[in-house]
């Protein structure tokens, strides 16, 4: 075989191999760090792969959040409003909009005990952003369930009145 002919084979090969790990490897890494939203019903029927980090999102059930009066560490259920309930555990602090009632979406991962060991606890924006996954799960729940954001008059100021 001809010296360059041979030349131009080992360098298509050598970027051959080379684009094929690259391509591999991105692969590899975009599908790790996805993070999958599972609603609760997901959640209770064992959906989530135990140890992978996840999202999950709900709301919060009222009466169920119990603060430890020592540490950081709060325990709450989230619900669809349609009997699906799971266990959230939290250290840390929480968003200034989180509440009882409120959507939420926790990043985290599920325990042996069925426990979701939450790292991560997102509220929503403001009194008119709901994530689409949540706000469809506040719909299902009736429109009983759904409480319109109140409405705020621009005109008014503090200490003014209509």
């Amino acid at each position: 075989m001809n010296p360059k002919r041979k030349h131009r084979l080992y360098l298509t090969l050598f970027l051959l191999i080379v684009s094929t790990g690259v391509t591999s490897l991105l692969i590899l890494v975009s599908g790790e760090n996805m993070n999958m939203f599972y609603p609760p019903a997901d959640v209770v029927a064992g959906k989530i792969p135990p140890g992978q980090k996840v999202r999950a999102g709900g709301m919060v059930l009222d009466g169920s959040v119990q603060r430890s009066g020592t540490s950081l560490a709060v325990d709450f259920q989230l619900t669809d409003h349609q009997g699906a309930v799971f266990a959230v555990a939290y250290s840390g602090i929480l968003p200034d909009l989180f509440r009882e009632g409120q959507g939420i979406l926790v990043e985290g991962k599920m325990d042996a005990t069925g426990v979701f060991q939450a790292e991560e606890v997102l509220a929503k924006h403001d009194e008119n952003y709901m994530p689409p996954e949540l706000l469809d799960i506040d719909m299902q729940a009736g429109p009983q369930s759904y409480k319109p954001p109140p409405s705020i008059d621009p005109r008014a100021r503090k200490g003014d009145s209509l």
